[in-house]
């Protein structure tokens, strides 16, 4: 290389240098009232609003502004107060973010963050026209495992949640607790465009199908999920609550199995800065994608040690409510002192069924749409969470198909009069807890106990046999295998009536003290042998 050269390239790299802007993590936060991004003549900043880069949480001065160091690969967001709602980003998904990238980073297939020198980033916050005051009731609307693989799924999505949703609840906003899609991460813009049909600031806590496989860390394993959604670590107030966002699954690579649940030290410092702003008054609710308990006996499938810390940060708030996915099933766990929980009270984890059921499997109803019911019996489908001042809460799911079902029958249509009542109905009740008391009654009689039993959902006992019994695949994928339910019950039905038809009905209530009831019936006839 010529002297000529090498001065000029050197001179070009100069100029160029010249012309990035430097690292910045400094902004202002302000009231937009008129929405257009940009403080107008007669806006007013915000003062004592929390910025956090997910390790480090900062409040804004009386003029708005904050300002924390740059480190290279982390994300910066706004928590969002009560009282204010948050623009809009041109996929639709709430603008409370940006990167801090100073330097490439790694090369993944689906492209992580790309490398930028950043820019001083402003936050403009919309104050809320319609309050959700204090004396009101908060709903949240609540997704897990969406679970695309393919754009067939996202239309199953679409038609089979989004479509019959949408402006149906009067939610405040939603949360997809984890695996939005199934590995294939080219498929988050399309499936962001449905789920923007809601018109609803969405969440998004990632999962262990979200991850850059690619990666050869932990720390870079969810650079993609990171570009679409933001931080992985977030925390968003209302009036009645707060909810903290957090990724759970720490990637294990060249390892079986490649990933684990887990905290990382990161999130623990965010948590320490963060859990004293929080009032004790609220709801405090943390999402997550793999369950804190675990799921195998005897399988650590949360490290035990970040589920004692976490639960020694969250021991002191009277109202907490954990939210996981993961399982492509649905129970209620209360954890205790048997798992390191030293609260007041137990605190109670709803582990939330799955959108895509069992991974859009099964046969196909009239309208294309394959059965996905999970292994316990339970529709796919989505969950809601209403919250009271307080601290109080209650929580629903709703079936895609039927979003005010809560339970299910099965039982026989036809038993002999006078044979031994070795049969019986099964009432499947989606919500069902250890404690749910599940009754029935024939012909308007007397109200009887049904007992609790672990056994598999008897419907999908039934398509199990009949997709054994097909020459030829009844869906793109059979329905799961029928594994043992944690909220069915049984009541042995009598024979000793008259032949004929008889009403068979099942009741219980629900958390918020409602009646629930379904309906079926059994016919006697005489035999001879």
């Amino acid at each position: 290389m010529s002297r000529l050269l090498a001065a000029v390239l050197l001179s070009m790299a100069a100029v160029s240098a010249r012309a990035l802007p430097p690292p910045c993590n400094a902004g202002l936060v302000w009231a937009d009232s008129n929405g257009n991004g940009v403080m107008d003549r007669g806006e007013k900043p915000l003062a004592g609003i929390k910025v956090s880069d997910g390790v480090e949480l900062v409040r804004t001065d009386a003029e708005g502004r904050y300002l924390m160091p740059v480190v290279d690969g982390r994300t910066v967001f706004v928590i969002k107060p009560p009282g204010y709602d948050l623009p809009q980003r041109g996929d639709g998904l709430p603008d409370f973010w940006t990167h801090i990238r100073t330097a490439p980073g790694p090369t993944l297939k689906y492209g992580g963050i790309p490398a930028a020198f950043p820019s001083c980033r402003n936050f403009g916050l919309l104050a809320r026209k319609s309050q959700a005051g204090r004396g009101n009731a908060l709903e949240i609307l609540v997704f897990s495992d969406t679970q695309a693989k393919s754009a067939t799924d996202i239309d199953y999505y679409r038609r089979d949640i989004v479509e019959p949703l949408a402006g149906k609840r009067k939610a405040r906003f939603g949360i997809t607790l984890g695996d939005v899609v199934n590995d294939d991460l080219s498929l988050y813009p399309a499936l962001n465009q449905v789920t923007r049909l809601l018109q609803l600031p969405w969440l998004h806590v990632a999962g262990n199908h979200d991850l850059d496989f690619d990666a050869a860390r932990d720390e870079d394993s969810l650079l993609t999920f990171r570009n679409s959604y933001g931080p992985d670590t977030f925390a968003w107030e209302e009036p009645q609550a707060v909810f903290i966002g957090l990724d759970d699954v720490v990637y294990l690579p060249g390892q079986k199995p490649a990933y684990i649940g887990g905290l990382r030290p990161d999130q623990f410092a965010f948590l320490q800065a963060y859990l004293p702003t929080v009032p004790r008054d609220r709801l405090l609710v943390l999402g997550v994608h793999i369950p804190l308990f675990d799921a195998k006996p005897g399988v650590e499938t949360f490290r035990h040690a970040d589920r004692s810390r976490l639960f020694e940060l969250l021991q002191e708030f009277p109202h907490v409510l954990v939210l996981s996915g993961h399982s492509h099933t649905q129970q209620h766990v209360y954890h205790g002192a048997a798992s390191g929980w030293q609260g007041a009270t137990p605190l109670h984890e709803y582990n939330v069924g799955a959108v895509c059921g069992a991974f859009w499997s099964g046969a196909k109803d009239a309208a294309g749409i394959p059965d996905s019911r999970m292994s316990d019996g339970t529709p796919n489908g989505y969950a809601s969470l209403s919250v009271k001042p307080g601290g109080s809460y209650s929580l629903s799911w709703h079936p895609a198909r039927d979003p005010g079902a809560t339970l299910v029958l099965y039982a026989p249509k036809v038993l002999r009069q006078g044979a031994y009542p070795a049969w019986g109905v099964y009432a499947n009740v989606f919500m069902g807890q250890a404690d749910t008391k599940v009754e029935y009654r024939i012909d308007a009689g007397d109200w009887k106990t049904m007992a609790r039993v672990q056994q598999p959902d008897p419907g999908l006992l039934a398509e199990n046999f009949r997709d054994d019994q097909a020459e030829n695949l009844r869906g793109y994928d059979r329905s799961p295998e029928a594994t043992p339910s944690m909220h069915l019950w049984r009541g042995a039905l009598p024979t000793d009536l008259a032949v004929g038809g008889h009403e068979i009905e099942v009741r219980f209530f629900d958390t918020q003290g409602r009646a629930q009831s379904a309906r079926a019936r059994y016919r006697l006839e005489t035999a001879s042998p």
